[in-house]
C-alpha cells in the first residue's frame, strides 16, 4: 500500500510541473460536468454551487465555497478557454452543473487533476479576456465566493495566458492569489522495485478526477472502470505472482503520457487500460466488450473515433497536447516497437479467448487504432472497453459484482497464461 501511495504523490508532482496547453480540441459532454464523488478527507474546501451571470459582452462565474481559497486563472486559444486552478475542492455541486452555458462561457467542467490540486475549465464561445478575479470572505450568512469576470475582446486584442515549461512559472492573466498547495514530493524506494524480481503488470483505470468519461443513468466511467481495476489489482495480488501497479487508485487524472511513463519507468511485462465506451444515439446501440491494440491506421471508422476521444482526454483536463514523447516516433520503425506490438496482439487474442467464455463481447472483438496511452515502444499494451454504458444491458453488467468477478477472473487468468507462457520463453533463451 505504501508504494502505491507514494507513487500517487510522486504523480502529483510530476503534473504540477505540466504546463497550460494551447489544446486543439476538447471533447464535453454532460458526464464531464457532474459532481465529483466526495473525497474523504477532513478540511477540504466544499463547493456547494456555481453560477453564470451575464451576456455575451460580460459574464461572471460565481463559486459558492465554505471557506477561502488561493487560486491562479489564465486564458488559453485553440480552442477559447479559462482555466482556474485552487487547491483540493470536494465538489457537491448539483447534477448537471456546467453542461449548459451563458454569455461567453459554452459550458464548464471542474475535478481534481493532482492530489491536492483541483481545477475548474471554462470553454468559451471566443475570445475573451479576464476582467476581474477575487475572492470573498464570508460574511451576513453569505458563503465565501470565487468570482471570474470575462469581457469579450476581439481576436486581434486576444492574449493568451504564457505557459512555459514549468507551472509554477505561469503568468495569470490578471493578478491572483498564491497557487494551489502541493503535496511533497515522495520518491519510491528503488532498491525495494529491484529486489522485487516479479514481473510487473500495470493497470490502467481510464479517465479519473476532472474528466469523468462517458456517463449513463448516474452512472460514470471513471467510477466503474476504477472499481474494475481495483478488483483486478486484488485478484493478481492474491495470487503473489506478480507485482501491480495501478495508474490511478482514486479520483484522480493522470495525464495519458504519465500512464505510459509508468509502465516504462517500472520496466512493466504489461499494461492493461481499461474503459467503458458509449456510442452517440445517431450511432445505434453496441454492446459487450472490445480488446483494443495499437495501431498506425484503425481497424474501422468506430475504432478510429474512440481512440480521438480517448486522445482528448489531456485537453479536456486543460493540459498541454503538442508534447508527445520523441522517443516513441524513432523507436516506432525499431524492431523493439515490432516485436513489443507482437506480444501485445497475442495478449489480446489470448484474451479475448478467456473473455469470451464468461462476458458478453462485441461482434468483432479485436480492434486496432492510434491510442496514445498505447504508445510505450517497449511494452506489450492493450486497452480493454469491458463494455458499453450506453447500451443498458451493458450498463446492467457493469454495475454487477458478480458481473465484474467473473470478468476479472477471466482477465487474471488470461494475463497469468500470458506471462507465465512468456517467461518460460525467456528463460529458455537465456
Amino acid at each position: 500500500m505504501a508504494s502505491r501511495t507514494n507513487q500517487r504523490v510522486l504523480l502529483g508532482c510530476v503534473l504540477l510541473c505540466a504546463a497550460l496547453p494551447c489544446a486543439d480540441s476538447s471533447r464535453l459532454s454532460a458526464a464531464e460536468s457532474q459532481p465529483q464523488p466526495s473525497v474523504a478527507v477532513a478540511n477540504f474546501p466544499i463547493a456547494s454551487a456555481a453560477r453564470l451571470a451575464g451576456d455575451g459582452k460580460q459574464t461572471r462565474f460565481i463559486l459558492d465555497i465554505d471557506q477561502t481559497v488561493t487560486f491562479r486563472a489564465v486564458t488559453l486559444a485553440d480552442p477559447y478557454r479559462v482555466v482556474v486552478d485552487v487547491p483540493q475542492v470536494n465538489f457537491q455541486l448539483p447534477v448537471g452543473t456546467g453542461s449548459g452555458g451563458r454569455g461567453l462561457v459554452k459550458a464548464f467542467r471542474y475535478g481534481l487533476v493532482m492530489p491536492g490540486g483541483s481545477r475548474i475549465v471554462f470553454d468559451l464561445t471566443g475570445p475573451a479576456k479576464i476582467a476581474n478575479s477575487y475572492v470573498v470572505d464570508a460574511a451576513n450568512g453569505q458563503p465565501a465566493r470565487l468570482v471570474v469576470e470575462l469581457e469579450e475582446v476581439d481576436r486581434a486584442a486576444f492574449v493568451p495566458s504564457p505557459a512555459p515549461e514549468h507551472r509554477p512559472e505561469l503568468r495569470p492573466a490578471i493578478a491572483e492569489a498564491p497557487p494551489a498547495a502541493v503535496p511533497a514530493t515522495a520518491t519510491p524506494d528503488a532498491a525495494q522495485q529491484k529486489a522485487d524480481g516479479r514481473p510487473v503488470v500495470v493497470i490502467d483505470p481510464g479517465h479519473g478526477g476532472i474528466d469523468n468519461g462517458t456517463q449513463s443513468s448516474g452512472e460514470s466511467e471513471k467510477n466503474l472502470v476504477l472499481a474494475f481495476g481495483l478488483a483486478l489489482r486484488d485478484r493478481l495480488e492474491k495470487a503473489g505472482k506478480y507485482r501491480v501497479v495501478m495508474t490511478r487508485d482514486d479520483d484522480t487524472f493522470i495525464p495519458l503520457n504519465d500512464r505510459t511513463k509508468i509502465a516504462r519507468n517500472l520496466k512493466a511485462a504489461l499494461f492493461v487500460s481499461i474503459h467503458a465506451d458509449a456510442l452517440p444515439r445517431a450511432e445505434g446501440d453496441a454492446q459487450g466488450a472490445t480488446i483494443y491494440t495499437l495501431s498506425d491506421k484503425a481497424s474501422d471508422a468506430e475504432a478510429q473515433r474512440l481512440a480521438d476521444a480517448e486522445n482528448r482526454a489531456d485537453a479536456i483536463a486543460g493540459f498541454n497536447l503538442a508534447e508527445e514523447p520523441t522517443d516513441v516516433a524513432d523507436i516506432l520503425i525499431d524492431l523493439t516497437q515490432r516485436e513489443t506490438r507482437t506480444f501485445s496482439n497475442r495478449f489480446a487474442r489470448l484474451l479475448m479467448g478467456e473473455m469470451k467464455s464468461t462476458v458478453r463481447m462485441h461482434k468483432h472483438p479485436l480492434k486496432s487504432a492510434g491510442f496514445r496511452v498505447l504508445k510505450a515502444p517497449d511494452v506489450p499494451s492493450v486497452l480493454v472497453e469491458i463494455g458499453y454504458v450506453s447500451n443498458k444491458g451493458d450498463l446492467e453488467h457493469l454495475v454487477s459484482e458478480g458481473w465484474r468477478s467473473r470478468a476479472v477472473g477471466s482477465m487474471a487468468q488470461a494475463i497469468d497464461g500470458f506471462l507465465t507462457k512468456r517467461m518460460a520463453t525467456a528463460g529458455s533463451s537465456n
